[in-house]
């Protein structure tokens, strides 16, 4: 471990949408350093620019600040350390690799790319192993200089010291880990158009802006070797190093891909924050959920906050096993989370997807007087903000109701004789309910077996399908108050006419 203060980073490459994992390991970072009074750093590391998305940054920094994961220091906040993008910094990344070169660590390399393609094909013909055979880390100082002297390009190499060594360092998840030099590569630093590979940018800009601990994904680990030499070669103290376990798909089965996932009965599920937060899922029970994921507050727990969260994480807490995805725990999370939050907050939180799905725009919705007396109606029903659209959408259409199917105005064990009685008695008995509340609604429409000779159970689907469309409906007698008498009428009276005709 270190005795250094706690500065830990994120850095992701703007190559595409925040995906789950790197969430997983942005809150990991960020439990660590708001437990352990640091300093979460966001660092863009936008090197590669033959995949550079333009929407891709945008997405990760709205993606961290859902989740509430806000950043320390880094783009849209500043800091002593920045610039926070590398592709401001490349001016430090060449007066490095110049170090190294100076210094004996690394050397350019001057080998054309016909060159590599032909020593690609000679190895596998050879069924050798395949990388950079060395060849200019053995030019005599007149073969350099007369390189030099033609202009030809180059790119710069790390040199492996000593060849056929090994390296061991300390994983704080996976304890020692020793890799020979035989399995490593002179891997290049700085490419010949003078911006860096991640090797280099990771490890200068890990040290110039004092990174304590460096959580990131397991995908890394074959590459740590080579950051641990090149601290040595700089003469650096490094950082503790963790590699963070990879996700699995929820079956448990195979790493979690970066474009869909399938959960245990088939279907997809999404991999990118931004399909989570469309789809209705709430912040809270995402932060709760990955915390889970190859972590656990106490081993039995599963329900916590994240302040909660921030006092018990710890870096050797983390279960280096695989963590499979576990889909179906998120969803149960989410509808836990809902039903605790209030009444006032969900309908903020709901007002917008509700919106959407009918068409509105959120000031219109906001004028509209059915969702706020809505809200309590379906709390317990959904799981995700975006289940009520489905259950609500009926409130907000002004004109008749369009059924799919008539049938389905006929209840249970009746005919559509029977319904047209139901509905013709609550046409009659309804306009003289006064005042217009659920309470006496329900004493109505409770009344009426008496006169059909139907009953209760059977009665109300007609006038359930008939104002809303469906069989599955919030709470009937609250729902018909929101409603209205005037809409609540007019339904009836278009299903009792549908029926009639059928």
């Amino acid at each position: 471990m270190t005795d250094r203060p706690v500065r830990v980073r994120f850095a992701p490459s703007p190559t595409g949408y925040l995906h789950i994992g790197g969430a997983r390991s942005a809150l990991f970072n960020w439990l660590y350093a708001r437990g352990h009074g640091g300093r979460f750093i966001l660092r863009i590391e936008d090197t590669d620019r033959k995949r550079y998305i333009d929407d891709s940054m945008p997405d990760i920094l709205a993606g961290l600040r859902w989740l509430g994961l806000q950043w320390d220091e880094g783009p849209e906040v500043g800091g002593d350390h920045g610039p926070y993008f590398q592709s401001e910094r490349l001016p430090i990344y060449t007066r490095w690799a110049d170090w190294l070169v100076d210094n004996g660590h690394a050397y350019r390399c001057y080998c054309t790319e016909e060159r590599l393609a032909a020593l690609r094909e000679q190895q596998v013909a050879n069924k050798e192993q395949s990388g950079y055979d060395r060849h200019c880390r053995y030019l005599t100082t007149e073969q350099r200089a007369e390189r030099e002297a033609a202009g030809d390009s180059y790119v710069v190499r790390f040199a492996i010291d000593p060849i056929d060594g090994s390296t061991t360092f300390h994983d704080a998840i996976r304890g020692e880990i020793t890799v020979e030099h035989s399995l490593l590569q002179d891997a290049v630093l700085l490419k010949s158009d003078g911006w860096p590979t991640y090797h280099l940018a990771a490890v200068v800009d890990d040290h110039l802006m004092e990174i304590s601990h460096i959580m990131r994904s397991d995908e890394w680990l074959p590459s740590a070797p080579l950051g641990v030499l090149l601290y040595a070669a700089f003469g650096w103290e490094p950082p503790v190093w963790a590699h963070l376990p990879v996700i699995l798909n929820p079956n448990g089965k195979g790493k979690m891909s970066k474009r869909y996932t399938l959960n245990e009965d088939g279907t997809s599920v999404p991999v990118h924050l931004r399909d989570y937060i469309a789809d209705g899922y709430i912040s809270e029970a995402m932060v709760n959920f990955l915390a889970n994921i190859g972590w656990s507050i106490d081993g039995s727990r599963e329900v916590f906050t994240p302040e909660e969260a921030m006092a018990a994480f710890s870096i050797d807490g983390i279960n280096p096993s695989p963590a499979a995805f576990p889909y179906d725990k998120l969803v149960w999370l989410d509808g836990v989370y809902i039903r605790e939050l209030d009444d006032e907050d969900l309908y903020r939180r709901l007002l917008p997807f509700v919106a959407r799905g009918v068409g509105m725009s959120e000031a219109e919705m906001a004028a509209r007087p059915e969702l706020r007396p809505a809200v309590p109606l379906i709390k317990e029903r959904i799981k995700t903000l975006a289940d009520a659209t489905p259950m609500l959408g009926f409130l907000f259409v002004d004109g008749p109701i369009e059924y799919d199917d008539p049938a389905a105005l006929i209840g249970k064990k009746m005919t559509a004789t029977d319904s047209i009685v139901a509905l013709d008695a609550a046409l009659a008995a309804l306009p003289e309910v006064d005042p217009w509340t659920h309470d006496t609604i329900e004493a109505c429409l409770r009344s009426l077996p008496e006169s059909t000779g139907l009953k209760l159970r059977s009665l109300l689907t007609p006038v359930r399908v008939a104002v809303t469309g469906s069989n599955v409906s919030p709470p009937l007698f609250e729902t018909l108050e929101i409603l209205g008498r005037e809409r609540t009428m007019e339904r009836l009276a278009v299903a009792r006419d549908i029926l009639r005709n059928h």
